[in-house]
């Protein structure tokens, strides 16, 4: 049977091209032809402007007239006639990103088939740090974001670059140009595996930011401060929720982890760190002496959240919290999606699955990395 390039006359790579283009020229195009429904009610409204509320430190952004206020109160938020976009995600935009995650995933596909590298684990382990990176990089816009702040280090629009969901195109932008480059260096002859100056520039990257954050926690710059036993708590709970995860696996389903090996565990570690962080930030920053508790700002944390405190009574909630189921979702879908990942998957289209698995990877630990280091810096 001919598969649907065949049929129209075009290969994968063209196809993936004729079908983003179109995409993009249906969005601009409604855009221009329908400015209030298609940008301001749809675009605007559920992707553009959570960022410019965020952006601008603002309760919420109110679009009329092609004009965007920014107001400072729940209840001129309430009052205001839609269009009107809070800071954060909705489920609107979480879908339009898991989307616009496939479409670029595929894309890259392509670019690493190119470049004819991708195919080795070790392509995986070496750009964990700007998995890390990322996560660091977005508090540093946390850091610089409360009002009041004199000494902010990145004001409105720059701040935008490093805000969800952009923060991902600037992040992969700047992976990105470490790919190429040290591929070109091997390529030129300067270095004798392109995996090392990649990993290079992934750890010099996070070294950096990590510099900034506790430069800030230090002196105290951007209202920052340093409570260094919530990051111990939080990787040491991460490390071991999913070593007994791993033990579990190992012990009692050991076909779960055949095909992916190493990255299995990392895998699991990377969302270990994304729940154990949400459960000490929602829950546990008051007990550890650390500030105020933090609050839900991802719509599947805050439904987890909200089932649970409406579910357990309150002498159960005191003792326990009511943020701990959102870190078994996350034990239990890391597993199942390395389970998913078998050794017939490798065999097949190795570079695909490894793909898949460090964007299944960046989704769990870039908001934990963040989550972990808000906590950490009281930002």
């Amino acid at each position: 049977m001919a598969t649907v390039a065949e049929r129209v006359g075009l290969d994968p790579e063209r196809l993936w091209g004729v079908g983003v283009v179109t995409l993009l020229v249906a969005l601009v195009g409604g855009s221009l032809a329908f400015p209030r429904v298609v940008y301001d009610g749809f675009i605007w409204h559920y992707f553009w402007g959570p960022v410019q509320a965020d952006a601008n430190s603002a309760v919420c952004a109110a679009r009329s007239g092609g004009v965007t206020q920014y107001l400072d109160s729940a209840s001129a938020c309430a009052a205001a006639a839609e269009p009107v976009a809070y800071p954060g995600y909705t489920l609107v935009s979480e879908v339009g990103y898991m989307v616009t995650l496939i479409i670029a995933l595929t894309g890259i596909v392509f670019l690493l088939r190119r470049l004819d590298i991708g195919e080795d684990p070790r392509f995986f382990f070496a750009l964990v740090p700007f998995m890390f990176f990322g996560g660091a990089f977005r508090v540093v816009e946390d850091a610089n974001d409360a009002p009041g702040v004199a000494d902010a280090l990145i004001t409105y629009p720059v701040n935008t670059l490093v805000i969800s969901p952009v923060i991902y195109v600037t992040v992969f932008a700047i992976t990105l140009v470490a790919v190429v480059g040290s591929v070109v260096a091997e390529r030129e002859g300067i270095v004798d595996n392109y995996m090392k100056p990649l990993l290079g520039a992934g750890t010099a990257v996070l070294a950096t930011t990590l510099g900034y954050l506790l430069w800030a926690g230090i002196t105290g710059a951007q209202g920052a401060t340093f409570y260094p036993q919530v990051l111990l708590v939080i990787l040491a709970g991460a490390t071991v929720v999913a070593t007994a995860t791993w033990w579990l696996v190992e012990r009692f389903a050991p076909e779960v982890n055949e095909g992916t090996g190493r990255i299995g565990f990392v895998v699991i570690w990377g969302h270990a760190i994304d729940g154990v962080a949400n459960v000490v930030g929602l829950d546990w920053m008051t007990a550890l002496g650390a500030g105020n508790n933090l609050i839900p700002k991802h719509p599947v944390n805050k439904a987890v959240v909200d089932l649970t405190a409406s579910t357990l009574p309150e002498s159960v909630l005191a003792i326990t919290g009511d943020a701990w189921p959102f870190l078994l979702v996350k034990l239990v879908a890391a597993t199942a999606v390395v389970w998913v990942f078998d050794e017939q998957i490798f065999e097949d289209s190795p570079r695909y699955a490894i793909l898949l698995l460090i964007a299944v990877l960046a989704v769990g630990l870039g908001p934990g990395t963040r989550d972990m280091l808000r906590a950490t810096f009281g930002v």
